[in-house]
Formats: C-alpha cells, structure tokens, sequence
C-alpha cells in the first residue's frame, strides 16, 4: 500500500490522481490533502477519502509535507510557489512525482542537488514519455531527447499572420484544456521552452541534444533517440491519468487507468519541424537555461506578468516573448542562488516586466 500526500488536490492533476486512487484502493492510500485556496473542496475531499490531515497555501503544504509520514508526494500545485513543497519533499527523502515544473524550472540547483538518483519521477506527460523510454537503454547510449508539441492553435501560422491574434484565439488549444497561463503558454510555446529546460534538469541531457518536433495529434507525448539510430516513443491517448499513475508507483504500472490505442481503426500521425521565426520561445528558454542560475525564474515570473499584460489587452501577442526576451536582457543574476535569491528575482522580473509594457 503506497501512502499518498497530495498537493494542489483541488486543481486538475489532483482530482485525476484522486480518480486512480480511488480505483485503485487496494493499492493507494490518501494520507494528505492540501490546496490553494479552496476550503471547501479539500474539506469535501477529505470526507470522502477518511483524510485527516489538510492544508491550504503553499506555506501550509510545504509544513504538510514535513509532518506527514508518506511514501510518495505528488506535487500538483500551480506556479513557483510550489518551491518550498518541492524542497520538502526532497529533504523528507521521499518520492516525489511532480507535476509543479515551475519549482524545478525556479528552483534549478537548489532541487537538483537535493534529489537522489530516481527520486523525482516526473508527472508532465512529455517528461513521463522520456523516462519511460529511457528504460530501453543506458545513459551512455542517449544521443538526444525529442519532445512533442502540439503546435497549439497557432501551428503553421508565420509571424507576421500572428500579429493579430486574440486572447479568446489563444485560449482555443485544439488538444488540452487547461488553465489561463497554461494554454497561452501553449499558443506561444514558451510551455515547451520550459518543458526543455525541465527536461535538461531531469535527465541531466545538454541542450544542444534536446529538440522540439511538431506533433498535432498528440499520440506520442516524446521520444528519445539512441546511438545506434533507434528511436523508442511513447504513444498513447491524451490522457494525464497515466503519467500520474506511474508517478504514484514508479515504474510499476496501474492496469486500466487509461484507453489504449485503436489499432483496427485507420489513423494517420504527423510531425513538422519547429518553426522558430514564428515561435522563438524554445531558443529563448534554451539560452536562459544555459545562463542557470536566476535567469529561468526572470524568465518565468516575466512571462506570468506579460501573459496577463495580453488578456488584459495590454500587450499583443507577439509582444509577450518580446517583453521576456526584454527582461531576461536586463537581468543580472547574483552572486549565490538561494530561495531568498530567487524570490527576489522572481520580484524583480515582475516589476520589470510591468515596466516594459508600460512603456511600449
């Protein structure tokens, strides 16, 4: 029986995982809820699953996390205030199955150098993709890593026909449904920016050997390439119940958690080359990756503020990467990296972002 403390149990991964435990009783067992803000919900959650321990606010669930005996902490919450919990998690010496790629995207060496090797099993569906297909080979065989994106609902435009794009367009994923944030992070690719610097942190891969290709359909969630020119994927329907199933239990796999693949029906994959004059994101998030150090929080925090900026109608679209590649620019990172560093980045990116768009 794999003890459970859930973080972020009132937002999506949260009331999926919810969903295989629930199916799975003889296998998992909630032993903590925590959530942002939603009491009731979490109240409601605990009821239903006999949970005596609940927080709420990161503050609260990082303290969960020290206090509550577990085998494995799923980390669900949204933004880098998923930090603390993260950390936790790591010095508490359990599993941690995370969802929160902000806090390892802020947090960068501060969370590598507390995870022991297989600690962290990553819950994001592309990340999950890699490390199940790394199990076909050893670290020294991996030429590179080959993330998926869906292209958002922007594929295929140049950037001169994404000049006028609208807030309700952004929002309209032809994939996922997903948050504000998320989704605009989907139009603009930034989300698969930060998918490549969280993969290069997991898996500990250069990012020159770390590419993007454009996969509409969304069946194979990545792939990694091997020496000898194999390539091993990982396919299925979109569906984030079973990477956070094999985040529950790593590597073992929970039975019927999600469809297979329609073999007997005709269907047709593609993949498109990543058009980086359009989507220049992925470069961005590569150069702020190399940087290390505070550059990846400058850039996330300035994206979290440029995003809003546009559907406010503050900021056109192209304007989003333009106002991070602006504040990454002026950012100068100090001389140590501590949490106190980061939240001050984080801070200063903020105000610059605002800035910036002020004055355009």
């Amino acid at each position: 029986m794999r003890r459970v403390l859930l973080l972020g149990s009132t937002g999506s991964i949260g009331t999926q995982a919810l969903d295989v435990i629930r199916a799975n009783a003889d296998r998992f067992e909630v032993v903590g809820l925590a959530a942002g803000s939603d009491r009731a919900g979490v109240e409601a959650q605990a009821r239903d699953f006999g949970v005596e321990h609940i927080a709420l606010g990161a503050i609260e669930a990082e303290q969960l996390v020290r206090d509550v005996e577990a085998d494995v902490v799923v980390n669900g919450i949204t933004g880098s205030v998923g930090l603390g919990p993260t950390l936790a998690a790591l010095q508490t010496g359990r599993t941690l199955a995370l969802a929160n790629k902000e806090s390892l995207i802020v947090g960068g060496e501060l969370v590598t150098a507390l995870a022991a090797p297989g600690q962290i099993v990553p819950v994001d569906s592309e990340h999950s993709a890699i490390a199940q297909a790394l199990r076909s080979g050893e670290a020294h065989e991996v030429r590179r890593l080959v993330l998926t994106a869906s292209g958002g609902p922007f594929r295929g435009r140049s950037r001169e026909q994404l000049r006028g794009v609208t807030p309700a367009e952004a929002l309209a994923h032809p994939t996922w449904d997903m948050g504000r944030v998320v989704t605009t992070n989907s139009a603009t690719l930034v989300n698969k920016g930060l998918e490549v610097i969280e993969a290069h942190l997991l898996f500990d891969v250069p990012y020159d050997r770390i590419d993007v290709t454009v996969h509409p359909q969304s069946i194979v969630h990545s792939m990694v390439e091997f020496v000898d020119g194999s390539t091993i994927a990982q396919a299925s329907p979109p569906d984030m119940r079973l990477p956070i199933s094999l985040g529950l239990d790593w590597p073992r796999r929970v039975a019927g958690v999600g469809a297979p693949l329609d073999w007997t029906t005709a269907s047709q994959w593609t993949f498109e080359p990543l058009d980086e004059e359009a989507f220049g994101s992925v470069a961005l998030a590569k150069k702020v990756g190399r940087a290390g150090a505070t550059y990846p929080a400058v850039f996330n925090a300035a994206n979290e503020q440029a995003v809003d900026a546009f559907h406010e109608g503050r900021l056109s679209f192209l304007g989003i990467l333009e106002v991070v590649d602006a504040v990454v620019d002026r950012h100068e990172a100090p001389a140590t990296l501590t949490r106190e560093s980061l939240a001050e980045a984080e801070a200063w990116a903020r105000r610059t972002a605002d800035a910036v768009i002020s004055a355009r």
